[in-house]
């Protein structure tokens, strides 16, 4: 099988930009899909005019024929959010790639850590899941495209992470940042 080159993971490009803080964030239905089928369910969704979010993180490996082999993963698998009303859930579950839909009881809360993925996403080169939350101290970045985004910080072979964490489900995303760029919060 053919390895695809990325594809949009947010429709409409301004879903998590247009609204501000102050307005409210939307219905969101957090959608668990089938195995191996996010992709699926995010080409179904667009060519339905559903607002998704599925955040893809690009992945390089070394084939046993010595050739790198790029390719597009989920940040977080099986997961797609869905923002939208009872009809835009109801496209989502019937197009046969969802598992099951998770009730979201705070649709700010995961609007705004769904930003900071998205933030993480644009401004950071080596991002990658985090399927466990890290033990690390909190901190803030206070320059550089990140400026304000809050998170775990680690250390690991002297280089800093920072880890966001989606609360609703527990897991997160990490980056690679610049020491000096962040400021420890207690």
């Amino acid at each position: 099988m053919p390895i695809l080159g990325k594809e949009p993971d947010l429709f409409p490009d301004d879903l998590l930009t247009r609204l501000s803080p102050d307005e409210e964030p939307g219905t969101w239905h957090v959608m668990y899909t089938l195995s191996r089928r996010e992709k699926d369910l995010m080409r179904r969704l667009r060519s339905k005019n559903v607002a998704y979010y599925g955040p893809v993180v690009q992945q390089r490996k070394r084939s046993p024929a010595g050739r790198i082999r790029t390719s597009y993963i989920p940040l977080f698998n099986g997961y797609v959010f869905v923002c939208g009303d009872e009809e835009a859930r109801y496209t989502a579950v019937s197009t046969g790639c969802v598992s099951r839909q998770l009730a979201v009881v705070d649709n700010t809360e995961l609007l705004t850590d769904l930003r900071r993925i998205h933030l993480l996403q644009a401004a950071g080169e080596d991002v990658r899941p985090e399927p466990t939350p890290l033990v690390g101290r909190t901190a803030v970045v206070i320059s550089g495209p990140m400026a304000g985004v809050r998170g775990t910080i680690t250390q690991e072979h002297s280089k800093h992470r920072l880890t966001v964490v989606v609360k609703f489900m527990n897991q997160g995303a990490s980056v690679l940042v610049d020491e000096a760029d962040l400021e420890l919060v207690d």
